[in-house]
């Protein structure tokens, strides 16, 4: 089941144009993936989603966009040259690498592998990807950032400093990160390049305070998801484990989804403490004078995985078509237009001019189609989630209404032309 389903997933998103391998032509290259026409409108409208409500909504946070590649000391100061690191294991027989904590990954090789298995000691592997910069000899090494954060860190005193901005407060980031994963795998879950939405909320060095910001960041990130339409049954909290949490967390919760392969985290809520902010030798003043290291509320989600399980969440099979059901504001395209008859020259002129009018008058995606029956062009549509379909047919002609059809219900309704980009732009306002 959990292949079957996966595998309807992943044909999906190729034949549709969500997802394709890296560089396929070439024979791809593991861990790494392209996003197609589609799926580059939902990972946006994903991202667009997050800023809105993190960064827009809200009077206390502020955005920024830090390098990809930072001095190396970043990293030797945070901790994650010698920390940032996933237990490995190596067959002797046939030298595959797997990480030492996935029992599961371990015992299906062993089933594949009919001989006898002989694993190494489990040792270290750190999940930094090396670059090398300079033209001349020798060249000097960094890193491809394994998390966002520390950019955030080390901008800290210029957004202080340029914002003015009071405790409590907090710098979101949107951007890509690269970690040398041992085993990337289940799609997009698990891949070498991919990009995280990150808060990090600055508190008062107190227990009270950072309390009630951990308890409010929780319910915040969990009600957001499910705005957006994940089924509740589907997500859970789950609290790390001490000798789980990573070298930089006093306290973690992950948001997990209940996916095909198990209950499986894409975003953690981590208390970092002053971990980062006394390893880089920052502090705040506030207005009395007084000097401290704040603490850190951080809310780190990952795009790709959330992309993944709003897509696994929407994807249902019905008796004669397969829908998306996404929430209209992740929808890669919002309303699609059709002419009842392709070979009717009227009717195509209508629709374009209602297509024309629509894509200036919507924020977002809107798609023409007139190849073949209004049956399949309906079921296509909503096997990529588009919301609404607007048929012009020859009732149009006769008293300028068309017939606008819901994805989900699969109802239909007259509207007047005049009244599409009120109607739409009305109903975008209710959800």
């Amino acid at each position: 089941m959990v292949d079957n389903v996966m595998e309807k997933i992943v044909a999906l998103c190729k034949r549709r144009g969500f997802i394709f391998p890296s560089s396929e032509i070439y024979g791809g290259l593991r861990g790494f993936w392209d996003y197609g026409p589609l799926g580059v409108e939902l990972k946006n409208n994903i991202k667009r989603e997050w800023w809105k409500s993190i960064v827009y909504q809200r009077d206390d946070v502020v955005g920024i966009d830090a390098s990809i590649i930072m001095n190396p000391d970043v990293w030797q100061a945070s901790g994650h040259t010698e920390a940032f690191t996933d237990p490995l294991v190596e067959c002797k027989v046939c030298h595959v690498r797997l990480r030492a904590d996935k029992e599961e990954e371990i015992a299906a090789h062993g089933k594949e592998h009919k001989e006898k298995t002989s694993w190494t000691q489990s040792k270290r592997f750190n999940l930094l990807t090396e670059v090398y910069l300079g033209v001349t000899e020798p060249k000097q090494k960094a890193y491809l950032r394994g998390e966002i954060t520390q950019g955030v860190f080390t901008n800290f005193r210029n957004v202080v400093d340029s914002t003015r901005i009071k405790i409590p407060f907090g710098i979101a980031q949107i951007g890509k990160a690269f970690r040398n994963e041992i085993t990337p795998g289940n799609f997009i879950y698990r891949s070498r390049e991919f990009e995280q939405m990150e808060l990090e909320y600055f508190v008062k060095p107190d227990d009270t305070e950072v309390n009630k910001w951990f308890a409010y960041w929780k319910e915040q990130r969990m009600n957001w998801y499910l705005s957006l339409g994940l089924q509740k049954d589907n997500l859970r909290f789950r609290a790390h484990k001490e000798d789980e949490r990573a070298h930089y967390a006093k306290h973690a919760e992950d948001i997990e989804y209940n996916a095909p392969f198990g209950w499986s985290e894409f975003e953690g809520i981590h208390h970092r403490g002053d971990w980062d902010l006394s390893r880089h030798k920052l502090t705040y003043t506030n207005d009395d004078g007084e000097e401290f290291t704040p603490w850190v509320i951080e809310t780190s989600g990952g795009v790709d995985r959330s992309t993944l399980f709003f897509l696994i969440d929407a994807y249902h099979e019905e008796e004669n078509r397969v829908v998306l059901k996404l929430h209209p504001k992740l929808a890669p395209c919002k309303v699609a237009v059709f002419p009842l008859l392709a070979n009717k020259p009227e009717l195509v002129s209508v629709a374009k001019e209602i297509y024309s009018a629509l894509k200036k008058d919507l924020n977002g995606m809107v798609a023409f189609d007139d190849r073949g029956n209004i049956g399949k062009r309906y079921y296509s549509q909503d096997e990529i989630g588009t919301p609404w379909c607007v048929t012009v047919d020859f009732q149009t002609l006769e008293d300028k209404t068309v017939t606008v059809r819901d994805r989900d219900t699969m109802r239909q309704e007259r509207i007047a032309i005049k009244e599409l980009s009120k109607y739409f732009s009305k109903t975008f306002l209710r959800i």
